[in-house]
């Protein structure tokens, strides 16, 4: 199998502040990935890489074998940390846009998992509370039928209930052939979804790893290992 994601020598900087430095990386399909690392390690910025919302210094960067661009937006369903709909639209209106906008939006899965979430789609985004309001931009992002999803803090901001519903989203809905990269910093919350992790710190990745070779050959959490690699 082909990788999904592919990294060669990546690098991005800002102004003096290197952000990533020479990445090397490459992430099969089929599995759910950890993106890990404190605030300012590389994360967002190596997500933003991906989605074509930044250009890099250095280096090249292929999706499914696609330069990023594109070809490679069509096949990726990008999860922001941030509000990014129109909170006077009703949530039927941007399930159309989405059905619209995208080839592989099935919006039979989206009212499906509004319905199981008690969801009205004739509500406005503007009176739902901020936990709801996540819930329905993470059905929009899971309803596309995409090989690559990219959720940047999926669980951050929302209360530990509503996190167990966003979890069941997550692995209820994506393609079986899919791979899902997830960058968070709640680790203990979705470790037991993750078949992978990449640590990144400063800028570079300092582990690459399945998550069952790390609990049999260190006999500790991925959790355990974050604290232990990210310490003060």
């Amino acid at each position: 199998m082909s990788a999904i994601l592919e990294c060669k020598n990546l690098s991005k900087s800002y102004g003096k502040k290197t952000a990533l430095n020479h990445i090397n990386l490459s992430l099969d399909g089929g599995h759910i990935i950890g993106l890990l690392g404190p605030n300012g390690s590389g994360k967002t910025t190596l997500i933003k890489l991906i989605n074509g919302l930044l250009t890099p210094n250095e280096g090249e960067l292929y999706i499914n074998q696609h330069p990023v661009g594109v070809e490679s937006k069509k096949i990726v369903s990008y999860l922001p940390d941030h509000n990014f709909l129109n909170m006077g639209m009703k949530v039927r209106e941007i399930i159309r846009l989405y059905q619209d906008f995208y080839e592989d939006f099935d919006s039979d899965r989206a009212y499906d998992m509004l319905s199981k979430l008690q969801i009205d789609p004739n509500d406005k985004l503007k009176s739902m509370s901020k936990g709801t309001k996540e819930k329905v931009q993470l059905i929009l992002i899971m309803s596309r039928r995409a090989k690559l999803y990219v959720l940047d803090e999926p669980i951050a901001g929302v209360d530990p209930a509503a996190r167990d519903y966003i979890l069941d989203i997550i692995l209820s809905n994506y393609e079986e052939d899919a791979t899902i990269l997830i960058s968070t910093h709640l680790i203990a919350d979705i470790e037991n979804i993750l078949d992978q992790v990449i640590f990144i710190k400063n800028g570079q990745i300092v582990l690459d790893a399945y998550v069952d070779n790390i609990r049999e050959e260190q006999g500790k959490s991925v959790d355990s290992l974050f604290r232990e690699v990210f310490k003060c």
